[in-house]
């Protein structure tokens, strides 16, 4: 029997997980069945979050090819697009997503029945400048009636709601959306088919970053704005990195037993991002998280600047260790390791079930 259905038999909570994790051994068959009569649930044939006393995380590793996306590369792997010029010299940038319905693995021996754009979660990273004109053309190869909301500026015909333009793309169904990008900032898209709960928490959702376009601008605005664009040479002086905060509810009782950044619990914690001390950082992040109302970063050792959305051409909040967004809520953060000693620093959520449950990691600093 597959995990997932005994733990719909079971109804296993996260706080059951919890406790399962302090165990810290893998038990499969027998051994865990006996061990759950005699103490606590265990999920036979998971790999249980580790809970010694100087440790977090998990035994094994997540099969990354299996999956078809690894989260490694989800931190930098922007799509910028088909990029074309049309007659009035504005700039297309066309792309194509499908809804694909597919199972992957969001940690070791933990598998999730997922909805996803182009067969991962979260979605391909769109990125553009505004004022580009932005073509998706968007066909629904799932078993579900699905849409894409795109956050940002926009018709209503364009906006992937029920009852406005296409509406609802059901199986099989193809429709384009297109609108010119706006505001520059960090923002997000969506399925906004209903029950929505349901349709963003199995994972339709991905980041969309619209860069600042430098010509608009001027003075200290406009060096500011080139260090945003990703065809500035100012670009380079940041390492840039997406974090799309989310959540599993894998026994589907309305809470999540698993929580990560882009999807894998634990695996920056397993695989720490390397980062430089000669170059700053610039992170992308966005909370999707359902069936929790608040989810929050927090970074070791160290402060950064936040832009609330990534409107703002000027930090919102500076000098902060943590931040707190709802779902769906987004912005930018600034920092650098410069003159930091080589080291480990680690980044979570600030709820610390949040953390014990996989949503942690680490910089790897030099």
């Amino acid at each position: 029997m597959k995990w997932v259905n005994w733990l719909k038999e079971k109804r296993v909570s996260r706080r059951d997980l919890l406790k399962i994790s302090a165990v810290g051994t893998l038990m499969t068959g027998a051994n865990a069945w006996n061990s759950m009569q005699a103490q606590t649930p265990a999920v036979a044939g998971a790999h249980p979050v580790s809970h010694s006393e100087d440790v977090f995380g998990v035994m094994g590793k997540v099969d990354y090819q299996q999956n078809g996306f690894d989260p490694n590369d989800i931190l930098q792997d922007f799509d910028y697009g088909t990029v074309s010029q049309l007659e009035n010299g504005q700039t297309l940038r066309e792309y194509n997503i499908v809804a694909i319905d597919k199972e992957i693995e969001i940690a070791p021996g933990i598998f999730f029945p997922a909805w996803t754009y182009n067969g991962r979660v979260p979605g391909p990273t769109i990125r553009c400048t505004e004022g580009d004109l932005i073509r998706i053309t968007f066909t629904n190869g799932g078993e579900h009636p699905h849409t894409i909301h795109f956050h940002g500026i926009h018709s209503a015909a364009m906006d992937g709601v029920p009852g406005a333009g296409d509406g609802m793309i059901h199986p099989g169904q193809t429709t384009v959306y297109e609108f010119s990008a706006a505001p520059y900032g960090c923002h997000l898209y969506h399925c906004h088919a209903i029950p929505l709960k349901r349709h963003i928490h199995k994972g339709l959702y991905g980041a969309f970053i619209i860069d600042p376009d430098p010509n608009r601008y001027t003075g200290e605005e406009q060096q500011i704005a080139r260090t945003r664009h990703h065809e500035s040479p100012e670009n380079a002086e940041f390492n840039e990195m997406v974090m799309v905060m989310n959540g599993f509810d894998t026994n589907i009782d309305g809470g999540n037993e698993i929580y990560a950044v882009n999807s894998i619990g634990f695996c920056y914690q397993q695989d720490p991002i390397p980062v430089s001390k000669n170059q700053k950082q610039r992170l992308y992040l966005i909370n999707v998280t359902e069936f929790d109302a608040i989810n929050s970063f927090h970074l070791h050792a160290n402060f950064f600047d936040y832009y609330d959305h990534g409107t703002t051409l000027t930090p919102t909040l500076k000098t902060v260790d943590t931040i707190m967004q709802c779902q769906g809520q987004r912005g930018i953060l600034e920092f650098s390791f410069e003159n930091f000693e080589d080291g480990m620093y680690m980044f979570h959520a600030h709820q610390s079930e949040f953390a014990e449950l996989g949503w942690m990691g680490m910089f790897n600093v030099s």
